[in-house]
């Protein structure tokens, strides 16, 4: 998990920033570091303040204009939503890095052979370093499970697919044919499943919502432990530690 993921906190005049230590403003430094994920064809994942969300790359970095060009199809389903918002919050990752941005002045620029959605160039970027922590990818039938009621519709129970977990929180698949959830949303009473021996219950702080390939038909809810009780803590580390061991007994 990283140090913070809440886009809604991050203040961007910079007056009552409470994340100022993580902040890059500098223009030089800025823009080297939109040029990583140009240069890489690094994944941007691209979030509406209504939760609209795709993920994309950054195709070009204009410092003389003072805009942005991201690839774009205009068969992304999501586009023309993400372009009348007008604004959005940006998240890739370099590395052990995560990068987040915020986006105004949309647009979606269309040419003879191919479309590209612009922006304006941020004042600002945040740089976030990822903790240490394990991150275990489940695969197999045996795919630990969230259940828990959907938080705008109480009375719809949902057993989501866990995607990924740390000691830090988890990562939740939801189904496009599921209501769509907010970041910034708590999540109570969701019952973990890791393992026949491994379940507990706790509260997801939902930090950000990115889109996936169009073949995982879903999104990704990255959501963080709101609150874990030391004998949850202890579990969760223990099931952590040993998937790890035999992950790496399986490599060899």
């Amino acid at each position: 998990m990283f140090q913070d993921t809440r886009p809604a906190d991050l203040d961007s005049d910079g007056s009552t920033d409470r994340w100022s230590e993580f902040r890059v403003d500098h223009p030089r430094e800025l823009q080297a570091l939109l040029r990583q994920l140009c240069d890489g064809s690094i994944p941007v994942h691209l979030n509406a303040p209504d939760g609209t969300g795709l993920t994309t790359t950054l195709w070009s970095v204009d410092a003389g204009a003072g805009r942005l060009a991201f690839s774009a199809d205009e068969g992304i389903p999501g586009l023309q939503s993400l372009v009348e918002a007008d604004e959005a919050v940006a998240v890739a990752y370099l590395d052990s890095i995560k990068l987040q941005f915020e986006l105004q002045g949309l647009l979606l620029v269309r040419g003879a052979r191919a479309c590209a959605l612009q922006a304006e160039i941020p004042r600002a970027l945040y740089r976030f370093q990822r903790r240490g922590a394990y991150r275990v990818r489940p695969h197999g039938r045996q795919a630990p499970t969230a259940r828990l009621r959907h938080p705008s519709i109480p009375d719809m129970a949902l057993a989501l697919r866990v995607i990924d977990i740390s000691a830090g929180g988890c990562a939740l698949l939801l189904p496009h044919d599921v209501p769509a959830m907010a970041a910034g949303i708590l999540i109570a009473d969701v019952q973990l499943e890791l393992d026949v021996e491994t379940r507990f219950t706790t509260t997801l702080a939902l930090r950000h919502v990115t889109a996936l390939p169009a073949d995982v038909q879903g999104v990704r809810l990255g959501c963080e432990w709101a609150a874990l009780a030391p004998g949850t803590q202890r579990a969760l580390q223990h099931w952590i530690d040993v998937t790890q061991k035999r992950r790496r007994l399986m490599s060899l």
